[in-house]
């Protein structure tokens, strides 16, 4: 039995291992070909067989309450699983997938099935590479596997897995994987006649050879193993998805396989040569299509130094690191601050040579995988298309929504729920906002891409509906975050949506957490972010009016309650807080029922006001609040109790933070007062209090800025106020310290009687 046995090891998405695969197959012309490759897809290998343009890859995903698990196991056409697939059908053999299921422990925490354990294996090829002075494990595949001479080569191959497995350590998962696979392996060989031949990632090969051999010996149970089943109240499914080269491509950091997947694929269909040539010209028109200067004469010169590194190298065809190098040294005369990306595994880095990122992503390739019409899809998709086809929201360009007309609120809510799944080419450019004044506009911008599909299929497994699939992404963060202005921000988020019966989940999340906090900074966003869902309440008569109303006052309470009982010493302004003061003035002007009463508010505010153990900026703000409330205050007053260098510029950033346009409404007042102040300091004073001022003032914009300056110009006896509003070449901050440095200078030599120009 165990000499119809033939056991091909690969490595995944070779085109190496992919023709000799489809030769074996040819030779062989075996009963059955067993793949490795998820079993519980063997019933529905048909889709397989449908006129796909690859890549493609079998998504299975695991879901248990809000958990969800995904598993990729990608095929291109130069995959050996794709090859061993589509001749064995073409003979007539029995086709079948032989591993354990995605959702199986065994692949817990590994996204891509074909993560072929080359992090378990280093060592190894780590001397193999120096051996062969090679730069990594790509390079050392390609000198020995993908350029290399095909005789021989089932052979070396299997040296090669041979010493990478004996020197690795095993986990439990790949004991599990590979006894299910010898399960299935010597099953097949019992109910079979002719010879079997198993491809399989040859990480795997050499065990699962050992592990046959022994059943047939020992004459173990010949029955196929059963499908386990999975945990109990667990939901697996799976579907076809399309696929990328991007995906597909080590640099973008794909877990297995191969770099560069359009080179490989050139190779596939032409040849070393043929793919060499290819993909100069491809990077040719890569570079000149971004300004990047290529001459007739850095192309020879490419060539030359792409064949010379072929030939010393031992390659009687360049290699992709022949070409690679050949380009690089030919194209790039500076200092490279990276190390080039072809000499390590990963995605690439910061500081990347514009030249080098244009070479790597000609290598990658733009192609993507298209699927059969007929290809099963989950429910999400029809619900996601007929959505977009009824509210006219599958076209391209620029979208202007009424949030007042119904219509529009309903593709609003669609277009949030298609937000929340990260769908490409769905994009909001303005709309609503936490804690901003209420817009009955949205603008988005949509693009039909074609990498919207996969994004759906995958999302399959969060709902059957756009909406049910955005509340799971909501209760998946919900489950995650406690922060009360993450649970805020879902609750915006969820209002967007439409989802009113998970508001209610998430409001009460948020009353809960409002009165256990004791920080104000985390409190304000909050209620601004509620305020703005009540304020929309009530303007497009939504539900959810009453939820949001009773977190609002929950958090206006605690917002004044928090602030009372805020003591701190001189520090930076802290925005934070500023926000929390700014939102509860917005509540009190725009919610006035669900807040304490406004002369209440104004009361508390003047006592943080005039409370010597306030923090400036909240004293500043708290002025600002009952300025902006109407009550009396006097803030030219204040600021002089407030002029310390180290307090005047906090105190001003709290002030402007709240009552910004009643400083603007003032003449003269606060900014004629801070005038006075700011002459009055010392040198020393002045850099002290410098920065501080410079934040306060900048929570005005560039035209109220100007504004300020023609007063002060005004006040001072008239002139050009351009001057104070434009922008210097150097730092403000960095002349103070420069002006500080030549003080103490200055000071040194006068305290040592060094007088410079004059005769000692």
């Amino acid at each position: 039995m165990i000499d119809r046995l033939h056991l091909q090891g690969v490595r995944h998405h070779s085109p190496a291992c992919a023709r000799l695969v489809a030769e074996r197959i040819e030779e062989l012309r075996p009963a059955a070909v067993l793949i490795e490759g998820p079993a519980d897809f063997n019933d529905r290998l048909g889709e397989l067989a449908l006129e796909h343009e690859l890549p493609l890859a079998i998504y299975s995903y695991a879901s248990t309450d809000l958990a969800v698990r995904r598993t990729w196991a990608p095929m291109c056409d130069y995959s050996p699983e794709w090859v061993a697939l589509t001749e064995g059908r073409r003979i007539g053999a029995e086709v079948r997938f032989i591993d354990l299921p995605a959702w199986h422990q065994a692949f817990d925490g590994v996204e891509n099935r074909y993560s072929d354990a080359e992090r378990r294996y280093t060592e190894a090829t780590d001397r193999l590479c120096r051996a062969f002075a090679v730069d990594d494990v790509d390079a050392l595949w390609d000198h020995l596997v993908e350029v290399a001479d095909a005789e021989g080569l089932a052979d070396r191959l299997d040296r090669y897995f041979d010493l990478v497995r004996g020197e690795a350590d095993t986990a439990d998962a790949d004991t599990a994987r590979e006894a299910f696979m010898a399960r299935w392996v010597h099953a097949t060989l019992a109910a079979t006649d002719g010879p079997v031949l198993v491809v399989c990632g040859g990480f795997h090969a050499p065990a699962l050879r050992r592990m046959v051999e022994r059943a047939v010996d020992e004459h173990r149970d010949t029955a196929p193993p059963p499908l386990p089943e999975p945990p109990e109240g667990t939901e697996t499914g799976g579907y076809l998805v399309p696929y990328s080269f991007k995906r597909l491509d080590a640099f973008a950091g794909y877990q297995s396989g191969m770099p560069s997947p359009e080179y490989y694929q050139r190779l596939w269909e032409a040849g070393p040569e043929e793919a060499a040539a290819t993909l100069v010209q491809r990077i040719t028109t890569r570079l000149r299509g971004r300004g990047l200067h290529v001459s007739t004469s850095d192309l020879i010169g490419a060539r030359s130094l792409t064949e010379g590194l072929a030939r010393l190298r031992g390659h009687e065809r360049p290699g992709r690191t022949d070409l690679l190098d050949g380009l690089a040294s030919a194209l790039i005369s500076d200092d490279l601050e990276q190390p080039l990306p072809w000499t390590r595994r990963g995605p690439l880095t910061a500081g990347t040579h514009p030249v080098v990122v244009e070479m790597t992503a000609a290598l990658t390739g733009e192609r993507v995988g298209r699927l059969h019409p007929d290809t099963p899809r989950p429910p999400l998709v029809d619900d996601a298309e007929a959505e977009m086809a009824r509210l006219r929201l599958d076209g391209d360009g620029p979208l202007r929504l009424d949030l007042a007309k119904p219509k529009d609120l309903e593709r609003s809510r669609v277009l949030h729920c298609m937000r929340l799944l990260r769908l490409p080419g769905v994009q909001r450019d303005a709309g609503p906002t936490a804690g901003s004044d209420v817009h009955a506009e949205e603008h988005w911008t949509l693009d039909s891409r074609a990498d919207r599909l996969p994004v759906l299929i995958e999302s399959g497994a969060l709902g059957a509906t756009l909406g049910d699939a955005a509340q799971t992404v909501l209760e998946q963060r919900a489950d995650r975050e406690s922060a009360l202005d993450a649970l805020a921000a879902m609750l915006f988020d969820a209002a967007l949506c439409g989802r009113a019966h998970l508001t209610d989940r998430l409001g009460a999340a948020v009353e809960s957490a409002v009165d256990d906090s004791g920080d104000l900074g985390e409190v304000g966003p909050a209620l601004g972010t509620v305020l703005a869902l009540w304020r929309h309440d009530h303007l497009f008569g939504t539900a959810g009016s009453d939820l949001y109303a009773a977190v609002v006052t929950a958090c206006a309470h605690r917002v004044l309650w928090l602030a009372e009982g805020l003591h701190a010493g001189p520090g930076p302004a802290d925005h934070g807080r500023l926000h929390a003061m700014r939102a509860l003035r917005d509540a009190v002007r725009h919610a006035p029922g669900l807040t304490p009463p406004a002369p209440s508010v104004a009361a508390a505010a003047q006592r943080i006001a005039v409370d010597g153990q306030a923090p400036p900026d909240l004293r500043g703000a708290a002025l600002g609040l009952a300025w902006a409330l109407g009550a009396p205050a006097n803030a030219a007053e204040a600021a002089a109790g407030a002029a310390d260098p180290d307090r005047l510029g906090d105190w001003l950033a709290g002030l402007f933070a709240v009552a910004r346009e009643e400083v603007l409404a003032e003449e003269q007042g606060v900014v004629s007062a801070v005038d006075e102040l700011v002459g009055d300091l010392g040198d020393d004073e002045f850099l002290i209090a410098l920065p501080a001022l410079r934040q306060a003032f900048a929570m005005f914009p560039p035209r109220e800025r100007g504004l300020i300056a023609e007063r002060l110009v005004a006040a001072r006896g008239g002139g050009d106020a351009r001057g104070l509003t434009r922008e210097l070449a150097v730092d403000p901050v960095v002349m103070a310290a420069a002006m500080a440095l030549e003080a103490r200078v200055e000071a040194a030599l006068a305290r040592e009687d060094l007088v410079f120009g004059e005769e000692s």
